[in-house]
């Protein structure tokens, strides 16, 4: 939730842009308010106009009365002083002070560039730390199996509550169309397309496209959906696909709970896999088992930029080892 009561007007104001003319998502806009006020509570601190006795103690620090002409006075070395700050006292990894940076700058374009608050824009030669390429941890395709074997099956001794058929249905979708979890959140009934076998979903950015279903989800969705609670459903969530307990709307914090249980039952490891890792399977799964052109993957994930994709077109050891067999030089003696 964004305390717009908070902040300074000049915040305000740059949020409202963003909601309205950037069409950013209420996430979006949580994150930038997060961002910049912390970025702003650490400038007051470092030009001296705060008092705390440590600095770990930033956050504490209240900008409300802050003016725009303070921030005048920010230079690049202060941003590069703010993401040390972060580094140090938060040990923020490099994806963590990207986003910061990428707040930073769409904050200070709109001051310098939009609404000419400020003359200068100290964050035009700001850079984006380098990030780690690490390859993204997934489920094998038998760790997959065994998954939605588990998920499919009622354990009554186990769960307070039979709702397998809803567990097995947003694993199928998770583990087949590699979606986000907001946007399996934000499903609704009327967004599946079974004539087409077909389901739009609402991105990032609030970008919506269109996900193809293939035979396992189509069978899922609508084994869930003769059993789905048609009665007392809560009047803001009649639409919803997937329902919790309270008949409402499932929410992200159920969502995952449900998935690590899921693991859990089926013997892996919910400390090392999550609901974003079912999302490294698919993308995985289908770039090393289906053939899928790196475009058409980019397009399926819903993916700005093909640099983002490009983390799973990493190959397996097996697959290596196949490429060397298969030379066509192999065999010769």
């Amino acid at each position: 939730m964004v305390h717009s009561e908070d902040n300074p007007d000049f915040l305000n104001d740059f949020l409202d842009y963003s909601a309205t003319i950037l069409n950013k998502s209420s996430n979006s806009i949580k994150e930038y308010n997060y961002d910049i006020a912390h970025f702003l509570k650490f400038i007051k601190y470092k030009f001296g106009m705060a008092k705390i006795q440590e600095e770990k103690d930033v956050k504490t620090i209240i900008i409300k009365d802050m003016k725009i002409t303070t921030v005048k006075r920010i230079k690049l070395e202060d941003i590069h002083a703010f993401l040390a700050y972060l580094k140090s006292n938060y040990r923020s990894k490099p994806a963590t002070l990207a986003r910061k940076v990428s707040s930073i700058r769409i904050f200070f374009n709109y001051l310098c560039n939009k609404s000419k608050k400020i003359p200068n824009n100290p964050a035009i030669d700001l850079e984006t730390p380098k990030l780690d390429r690490r390859l993204p941890k997934y489920l094998t395709l038998e760790d997959s199996k065994k998954l939605l074997d588990m998920a499919e099956k009622s354990v009554p001794t186990a769960r307070s509550h039979d709702n397998s058929e809803r567990n097995f249905a947003m694993i199928t979708l998770f583990l087949n169309c590699g979606m986000r979890l907001s946007e399996l959140v934000n499903i609704d009934i009327k967004d599946i397309d079974f004539y087409d076998n077909k389901l739009n979903v609402i991105g990032k950015g609030n970008k919506e496209r269109t996900i193809y279903l293939n035979n396992a989800c189509v069978n899922a969705l609508k084994r869930y959906l003769t059993v789905r609670p048609k009665d007392s459903v809560k009047d803001n969530s009649r639409d919803a696909l997937f329902l919790s307990e309270q008949k409402k709307r499932i929410s992200n914090r159920t969502v995952q709970h449900v998935v690590k249980e899921e693991l859990r039952y089926a013997g892996l490891d919910p400390k090392k896999y999550s609901v974003h890792k079912l999302r490294h399977t698919a993308a995985t799964l289908m770039y090393q088992y289906g053939q899928v052109d790196i475009r058409a993957l980019q397009v399926l994930l819903g993916h700005e930029s093909i640099a983002t994709t490009e983390i799973y077109t990493h190959v397996s050891n097996e697959q290596v080892r196949n490429a060397v067999e298969n030379n066509p030089l192999a065999n010769r003696r």
